[in-house]
């Protein structure tokens, strides 16, 4: 097997305007979102990186979503943000991976379940990790903050649901939210303390 032309691995985090179990999660995901839209927000941390060559290491991405009741449906919008440190060539490879034009997870995303896409925006992304606190900020685009769900018996790792069909991996942290606002690509959303949904996990994706 040849080897892939990029791949990234680093860390991941999301939220969306759904309640907390977001729907999606278990039911493949066929069931209906808590609003008549669904709005997420994925965004990537890139630990270790390459595209033909061109070093991705330490730069981030966001992609934000909007979809109908039931996201299985398609009829997505997307727009898509990439860490603005990243120099020509970096942004190159990497406008090219987040937008789904190189293939990979991105690609399946973009060919199978968006209709409106809106481009990719070059912004600071500053993404931060406390424990099983995880926080994001674009300046313009989007800002979020999760707590994991800590079992009733303590410990420091948070509940986590395995074996699902997500676009991140197979293993995600349960987390809520204490703050959801985006306000890029049209997709206006605010939503302070209402513990809505939220995950985080290690990624890895290639193609």
């Amino acid at each position: 097997m040849a080897d892939p032309k990029w791949q990234i691995s680093g860390q991941y985090m999301e939220s969306c305007n759904c309640d907390y179990l977001c729907p999606c999660i278990y039911t493949n995901p066929q069931g209906a979102a808590t609003f008549d839209n669904c709005t997420a927000s994925l965004v990537f941390r890139i630990d270790k990186g390459q595209s033909d060559g061109v070093s991705l290491d330490g730069l981030g991405f966001a992609l934000l979503v909007r979809s109908g009741r039931v996201m299985a449906d398609g009829d997505w919008v997307l727009g898509c943000v990439v860490d603005e440190r990243a120099d020509d060539a970096q942004r190159t490879a990497l406008s090219a991976i987040v937008s789904g034009e190189a293939g990979g997870t991105p690609g399946m995303i973009r060919s199978r379940l968006v209709s409106d896409f809106r481009g990719v925006e070059f912004r600071p992304i500053d993404f931060r990790m406390a424990g099983t606190e995880r926080s994001v900020t674009i300046p313009g685009v989007l800002s979020f903050e999760v707590a994991g769900v800590i079992p009733r018996h303590g410990g420091d790792e948070p509940i986590c649901i395995d074996n699902v069909s997500h676009p991140a991996g197979r293993r995600l942290a349960l987390a809520r939210a204490r703050s959801y606002r985006v306000e890029g690509f049209g997709l206006d959303l605010e939503m302070i303390g209402k513990g809505n949904n939220g995950h985080f996990a290690p990624f890895a994706w290639a193609a």
